[in-house]
């Protein structure tokens, strides 16, 4: 083909696009070709490093190479600072061309060759907003795959720390990297990830949030089956563990698996501070996330059901605040609960120099007035602050909790205290029988897994957790030695 019908083909592969970029470069008595996306390419560089030294070298040389692999050969002696010169057919360097790579274009040959020299652009690594550090490393991924990936190798510094690199989506090709720990992980759960990621037969995939519904082994689960964070210490850790990463082009949050419920009850700080401390602080996430599940719910069941229940002085300051209210106990509750998700939802999609008065006007104006109306009660404006409250003890859990909460207090607007108790023992016996990539996703308690409590809800001294979680598939068990093996 001549560079004319390359040019054609090109425009017709792009649709004519604004920012393909197609330039005719004079170069030892031929005209070649180079194609590119303006945006993506760095043009200094492209003239410092490739086309300048191309051009000077063919003028000393008089004429270009006339074979593939010679003339190959040629571009990257000339250009010193490429890496690599590859050689790929037309419709793979359209695909490189719109990933950000370089294209040369030769009149009469239909190969192209590749050149990388893509535009850095990225955000520069720090804290991660959405993880707040009060002792360990401050550093959190960004959206530049390769800088995460460096942000991991720099804390395993292994030739046992695999990257596996694809590509997922049939429009967008995102990059996505598979992480895990060579003779540490699984290899049947790094085959079934990956498995699992290839069949993801979709347009694009602009975040690694969008990998997780192909993923999860339960779909449909309002129950979260796939860890995530933005911190590389932990993710660090996770690995070393036996876990699976998943790290995608364009998005700071890393996945990973298998999952474990308990992992949400943890924290980085837990590992900063002394044992009683961690273990207090586990102790006071789970009776926060109970308080926030269970808490308007029995308030609903007592207040209708199960007054007699009540110590007589606070039944009859409940009865003198809540006498006067047009709504039954349920309706009133449901109605503050869903008020506070409104002004939750409001609050966060706003900007943030509004949302501190969006909070102000929402919970002193609107809940002062309300309870003066007589339209909700001052106890149940309490009850859900507490339970509000609660919510925010596992901040990862906060869907799940706020979709359980509606789901009890409707169970006990029904049934009592009866239907509170049907229903947790539902939601513990299907917590109990999820798997998660072969863990029980209710472990180490269900199934009971002795080795496994020494990092649960209670903490045991660090040099006494010498083997590796069992709770999930991984090999090599033993993690440090025993005190007396040193």
């Amino acid at each position: 083909m001549t560079t004319e019908e390359i040019k054609t083909l090109l425009k017709d592969k792009f649709h004519s696009t604004g920012d393909l970029l197609l330039r005719d470069v004079p170069c030892g008595g031929e005209t070649l070709l180079l194609a590119y996306i303006d945006s993506l390419s760095d043009k200094l560089l492209l003239e410092q490093d490739i086309i300048a030294p191309v051009i000077k070298r063919a003028d000393e040389a008089g004429v270009l190479p006339r074979g593939t692999e010679e003339l190959r050969l040629f571009l990257l002696g000339a250009s010193s600072f490429c890496q690599d010169v590859t050689v790929l057919t037309f419709e793979e360097g359209v695909g490189k061309i719109a990933e950000g790579d370089i294209a040369l274009f030769r009149d009469g040959c239909g190969d192209a060759f590749m050149f990388s020299q893509r535009k850095a652009e990225k955000r520069s690594v720090a804290e991660p907003p959405t993880a707040t550090v009060l002792k360990g490393p401050r550093e959190g991924f960004i959206e530049e795959i390769k800088t995460n990936t460096a942000l991991i190798r720099r804390r395993i510094k292994s030739p046992d720390l695999v990257f596996e690199n694809l590509s997922v989506g049939r429009r967008t090709a995102t990059p996505v990297t598979l992480a895990y720990v060579h003779g540490v992980a699984d290899p049947a759960v790094v085959d079934k990830v990956k498995e699992k990621l290839l069949r993801a037969d979709i347009d694009g995939i602009t975040d690694g949030a969008c990998l997780i519904p192909f993923l999860e082994e339960r779909s449909r689960s309002f129950f979260k089956q796939i860890g995530s964070s933005e911190k590389p210490d932990i993710v660090a850790a996770k690995l070393l563990e036996g876990r699976v990463a998943v790290i995608t082009d364009g998005s700071p949050i890393v996945l990973t698996v298998p999952f474990l419920l308990i992992e949400d009850m943890q924290d980085s700080y837990d590992y900063y501070s002394g044992d009683w401390r961690a273990t207090f602080a586990r102790i006071f996430r789970v009776l926060g996330a109970a308080l926030t599940v269970l808490l308007p719910a029995g308030y609903v069941a007592l207040q209708s059901y199960h007054f007699h229940l009540l110590p007589m002085k606070f039944l009859i300051t409940l009865v003198g605040a809540t006498s006067s209210i047009p709504f039954p106990p349920a309706v009133e509750m449901l109605f503050v609960l869903l008020l506070f998700e409104v002004l939750n939802e409001a609050s966060m999609r706003m900007p943030r120099y509004l949302s501190v008065s969006l909070s102000i006007v929402g919970a002193i104006v609107l809940g002062d007035t309300a309870v003066k109306a007589g339209l909700i009660s001052s106890p149940a404006v309490l009850v859900t602050a507490l339970s509000s409250i609660g919510i925010f003890c596992v901040p990862d859990q906060v869907g799940t909790l706020s979709i359980l909460r509606i789901l009890y207090l409707c169970a006990a607007a029904v049934l009592g205290l009866f239907g509170i108790i049907a229903a947790l023992v539902f939601t513990l016996g299907y917590l109990s029988s999820v798997q998660n990539y072969g863990a029980p996703y209710f472990a180490p308690y269900a199934p009971r897994i002795p080795e496994d409590l020494a990092d649960g809800v209670a903490k045991a001294y660090p040099p006494d957790m010498t083997t590796r979680p069992l709770s999930f598939p991984n090999f090599n068990r033993t993690r440090q030695k025993k005190d007396d093996e040193l």
